[in-house]
C-alpha cells in the first residue's frame, strides 16, 4: 500500500489553477539571474561590433526592483499597474518604430533593446509560474541575440553562466509543477554534483563545436537582409577623389608640411602626419600602401593590431587600392580626378556597383566586414564587388575598382560586400588574347624610359631559364613570380634609396632584394617591360581563421601588396612573388561543403607535435587503403557478372547483419552497464520505464512520472498500475525532495509488475519476456 502521507495534497497535488501564485523565492531570485545574464550579455558582445546605449544595463537593477515589487504584491490584482505597463509598452513600441524608420539597417540591437524594455516593465507583475517562464524565455532570446551579434570569446562566459542558472531554475520550475511546494530548498537536488556538472559542460561545449565543424556549408546566404551599421549622415560636398589615412601626408610641395583638408579643392589630398615622398620611417599603425601615393622609400614595420574581422563563404585577399603609375621609388593613382560618385536610395542600405563584363565563371561570394581598429575611407573587399551594404548613402568607386567612404572606418563599424569573384582558370587563362585596348596599354604599360631596356633585358634573361619555352602572359607572369621568390631575398636591413635611384633597377642589379612589397613592384614592372599590363595592388591578406568563431582575423601587419595582370575578356588576376607567400592569391574553388572541418584540421595540425601527426596520417592512409580494397573487391566480384553480384550482396547482408548483431549486444551491455551505476531508487525507476516500454507504453516525453503512472491505469492491470503509481511517488520523493526510500519494497513493487501480462499481450509472448528477465 502507498503511504498515506504519499497523497497529501498540499505536498503533491499537480497545480491546476491558471491563476495560482508562484511562491518560490528561489525560482524568482534564479530567473531574475537568467534575466541579468541575458541583458549583460548583449551588452558584451556588442563591444567592438556595434553601438549600444549603456543605458540597457541601467535595466538590469530596474528589473530587479521590478521582481521585488511584483514578489511583494504577488497575491494583489493590481489593476493599476497593469494600465501602466500596458502604457508603458506602448511608448516602447511607438520608441521602436521610429527608431527602425531613422536607423535603417541592421535592426538586431534595436529589437534586443526593446525587448529589454518589455522585460523591465514586465518584472512589475509577475505573480505566476507562467509569467516567470515568460521572463525565462526573454532572458533566452537575448541570450540568442547575442550570439548572433558576438565575434570573439568575450561572450562564452556569459553562456557558460546562463547554463549554470539554467538547470536549477529548470528543476525547481518542474518541482513547482509537481506541486513539491513544502520542500525546504535546501534539500532539494537542483541539478548535478559538480563532477556531473563539470562532466555535461564539457560534454555540450565539445558537441556543439563538433556540430559546428561538420555543418554543411550551403552556397549562398539564405537571408538577404545583410549586416551593416546605422546610417551615418554626412555633410554634401563628397567627390570621392580624398583619401584619408592619419599615418600619412601628402608632402606634394616638398615642404614637408603637407596638405590639409579633406574634399576642398586638392586631388587626393591627405590628413596625418609621416611622410609621402622621400626616405622616412613608416607608421607604426597605418599601412602606407593606403594612400594616394605609395612611398617605398620608408623604413620600418608595423606594430600589430587586429583591425578588422570578416566572416565570408570564401576566403581571399581582401582588396583595398590599385595603383596604376610607378614613379621610380613607389607608385600614385594617374586618374584620382576620375573617381564616380554613387548614391543608394534612403529607404535601402544596397548601393549596386558597376563591375566589367567578362566571360569568366564566377560566384557570388558575401563578406561581412567588422571594424576593430580606425582604417582610411578605403573599403576592404573582394575582387569585383557587385552590392555593397555601407552606412553612408553616398560611396565612391575609382577606374581601378577600388571603394572610398565619405569618411574613415572607425571602431564598430559593419559592412557587407556582395562580389562576383570568378573562378581561375589556368587553360582558358593561357588562351586569353594578347590585343590589348588602348586605355589599357596607356596606363597598364608605362615604365620610365631611364630603365625599360635594361629591366626588359633581365626579364628576357630570367625567362630563358626556364626548361620550357614559355610563349603566353600567364605562363610568364607565374614564373617571373616564382623566380623572383627563389632569386632574391628578403632585407630588412636595406638602406634608403638615393634621389637619383630607381627601386627596381636597384632591386635587380645592386641590393638583390628588398622590402616584400618591392618585389612585387619589380614584378610589376618586368611585365610591362615584355608588353605585359600590369597594376600595383595593396590589400590585407585573410587573415588567421578562427574556427570557433567563424571569423577571419586580420591584423594591419596582414596589408601587403601583390601584382595583378590584364588577362582580355576575362580581367584582372593577382599574382605574388612576395618570398614566404603563397604564388597565388586565395583562389575561388568549388563550393566545399565541409570547408569548415578542413580549416579545423589546418589549425589543429598546426598545433600537433610530428609523432601525434604522423601517427593520425598513418590512421588517414590505413582508412584509405581499407577503402581501397572494398573497391577493389566489389570491382572483381562485378567483374564475374550475374555470380559475383549475388556473392557481393550476400557478403553486404552478412557484414550488415554481423554489424547489426555487434551494435545490438554493445548496446544492450551499455545499457546494462549505465543502470548499474544509478542509486538504487532511480534504477528500479528505469527498470520499470524499460519494462513497459517493451510491452508498448513508454513514457511521453512531456509526461512528469506521475502524469505516467495516472495513465498506466488506462492501459494495464489495475495491479501493475498501482504498483507503478508507488515506484513513480518514490521516485519523485527522492529525486526531488531528497527522502531515503524503501528500495527493498520497491523491487518487490517492480516484481510484481513483471510477473503479469500486459493487456493486449499474446501469452506465449510474456512467457518469452519472463524467460528472458530470468536470464538477467
Amino acid at each position: 500500500m502507498v503511504p498515506a502521507q504519499w497523497f497529501d495534497k498540499s505536498r503533491l497535488a499537480l497545480p491546476t489553477d491558471p491563476a495560482e501564485v508562484e511562491d518560490s523565492v528561489l525560482l524568482r531570485a534564479l530567473v531574475q539571474g537568467l534575466v541579468t545574464v541575458g541583458i549583460a550579455s548583449v551588452a558584451v558582445a556588442a563591444v567592438g561590433v556595434a553601438q549600444t546605449s549603456l543605458w540597457n544595463l541601467a535595466a538590469i537593477p530596474l528589473s530587479g526592483v521590478g521582481a521585488w515589487v511584483s514578489w511583494q504584491r504577488r497575491r494583489k490584482r493590481n489593476i493599476a499597474m497593469k494600465f501602466a505597463i500596458a502604457l508603458g509598452m506602448l511608448i516602447a513600441l511607438a520608441a521602436f518604430f521610429s527608431r527602425i524608420i531613422q536607423e535603417p539597417g541592421d535592426t538586431r540591437i534595436i529589437l534586443a533593446e526593446l525587448l529589454i524594455q518589455l522585460q523591465v516593465l514586465h518584472s512589475f507583475d509577475l505573480p505566476r509560474r507562467k509569467d516567470l517562464g515568460y521572463s525565462m524565455m526573454i532572458g533566452l532570446i537575448l541570450l540568442a541575440v547575442a550570439a548572433t551579434i558576438s565575434q570573439t570569446f568575450s561572450f562564452a562566459p556569459m553562456l557558460l553562466l546562463f547554463l549554470a542558472l539554467a538547470m536549477p531554475v529548470l528543476a525547481l520550475d518542474y518541482q513547482s509543477r509537481l506541486g513539491l511546494t513544502s520542500v525546504p530548498w535546501r534539500q532539494m537536488r537542483l541539478g548535478p554534483t559538480l563532477r556531473q556538472f563539470l562532466v555535461l559542460m564539457g560534454v555540450t561545449v565539445a558537441l556543439g563545436l563538433v556540430i559546428f565543424i561538420f555543418l554543411p556549408r550551403l552556397p549562398g546566404y539564405q537571408i538577404q537582409n545583410f549586416p551593416v551599421s546605422s546610417t551615418i549622415d554626412i555633410d554634401e560636398g563628397f567627390d570621392g577623389q580624398a583619401i584619408i589615412n592619419p599615418g600619412y601626408i601628402n608632402d606634394a610641395d616638398g615642404d614637408g608640411q603637407g596638405e590639409e583638408g579633406f574634399g576642398e579643392g586638392g586631388s587626393g589630398t591627405i590628413e596625418g602626419r609621416g611622410a609621402s615622398t622621400g626616405p622616412g620611417t613608416v607608421d607604426n599603425t597605418f599601412y602606407y600602401g593606403f594612400n594616394q601615393t605609395m612611398n617605398q622609400n620608408l623604413r620600418g614595420t608595423m606594430t600589430p593590431q587586429v583591425v578588422l574581422r570578416v566572416r565570408s563563404q570564401a576566403p581571399g585577399f581582401w582588396r583595398v587600392l590599385a595603383f596604376d603609375r610607378y614613379t621610380g621609388q613607389g607608385w600614385e593613382i594617374s586618374r584620382n580626378e576620375e573617381v564616380q560618385t554613387l548614391t543608394r536610395s534612403r529607404f535601402a542600405n544596397k548601393t549596386l556597383l558597376p563591375i566589367e563584363p567578362t566571360l569568366n565563371r564566377d560566384r557570388e561570394v558575401v563578406q561581412t566586414y567588422t571594424v576593430v581598429n580606425n582604417l582610411p575611407n578605403l573599403i576592404p573587399a573582394l575582387a569585383q564587388a557587385r552590392e555593397l551594404y555601407f552606412p553612408t548613402r553616398e560611396v565612391a568607386i575609382d577606374r581601378e575598382g577600388s571603394l572610398r567612404s565619405p569618411v574613415g572606418l572607425e571602431e564598430g563599424i559593419t559592412y557587407t560586400v556582395v562580389s562576383r569573384v570568378p573562378f581561375r582558370d589556368r587553360t582558358l587563362l593561357r588562351e586569353a588574347p594578347t590585343e590589348y585596348p588602348a586605355e589599357v596599354r596607356q596606363h597598364y604599360l608605362q615604365v620610365p624610359e631611364a630603365i625599360r631596356d635594361r629591366v626588359r633585358q633581365r626579364t628576357e634573361e630570367l625567362l630563358s631559364t626556364s626548361p620550357t619555352p614559355l610563349t603566353d602572359p600567364y605562363e610568364q607572369a607565374l614564373y617571373l613570380a616564382q623566380t623572383l621568390k627563389q632569386r632574391y631575398t628578403i632585407q630588412p636591413d636595406l638602406p634608403f634609396f638615393t634621389d637619383d635611384q630607381d627601386l627596381v633597377e636597384a632591386f635587380l642589379f645592386i641590393t638583390q632584394g628588398g622590402y616584400p612589397d618591392h618585389f612585387s613592384t619589380v614584378l610589376t614592372v618586368m611585365l610591362r617591360s615584355i608588353g605585359i599590363p600590369a597594376r600595383l595592388v595593396a590589400g590585407f591578406g585573410e587573415g588567421q581563421f578562427n574556427p570557433f568563431t567563424g571569423f577571419y582575423v586580420v591584423q594591419n601587419v596582414d596589408a601587403y601588396a601583390l601584382t595583378e595582370v590584364y588577362f582580355p575578356q576575362y580581367g584582372w588576376f593577382g599574382f605574388d612573388p612576395i618570398p614566404g607567400h603563397e604564388l597565388l592569391p586565395p583562389n575561388l574553388r568549388e563550393y566545399e561543403t565541409f570547408s569548415t572541418l578542413r580549416q579545423v584540421w589546418n589549425w589543429v595540425a598546426g598545433w600537433l607535435p610530428s609523432p601525434v601527426l604522423g601517427w593520425l596520417e598513418g590512421l588517414r592512409q590505413l582508412a584509405t587503403a581499407a577503402l581501397i580494397f572494398v573497391l577493389r573487391t566489389l570491382g572483381v566480384l562485378f567483374r564475374l557478372g550475374w555470380v559475383g553480384i549475388v556473392l557481393g550482396l550476400a557478403g553486404a547482408t552478412a557484414l550488415a547483419f554481423a554489424g547489426w548483431l555487434a551494435w545490438s549486444w554493445l548496446s544492450l551491455g551499455w545499457r546494462r552497464w549505465q543502470l548499474r551505476q544509478l542509486p538504487p531508487t532511480e534504477r528500479i525507476y528505469q527498470h520499470m520505464l524499460t519494462w513497459f516500454e517493451e510491452q508498448g507504453h513508454p513514457r511521453r516525453p512531456s509526461e512528469t512520472p506521475l502524469e505516467y503512472s495516472q495513465r498506466l491505469y488506462q492501459q494495464t492491470h489495475a495491479t501493475q498500475a498501482q504498483a507503478a503509481g508507488e515506484i513513480a511517488h518514490a521516485y519523485v520523493r527522492w529525486r526531488y525532495g531528497g527522502e531515503d526510500q524503501n528500495t527493498v519494497y520497491l523491487a518487490e513493487k517492480l516484481k510484481l509488475i513483471r510477473s503479469q501480462p500486459s493487456q493486449g499481450r499474446p501469452r506465449w509472448r510474456f512467457r518469452r519476456l519472463q524467460r528472458n528477465r530470468s536470464l538477467e
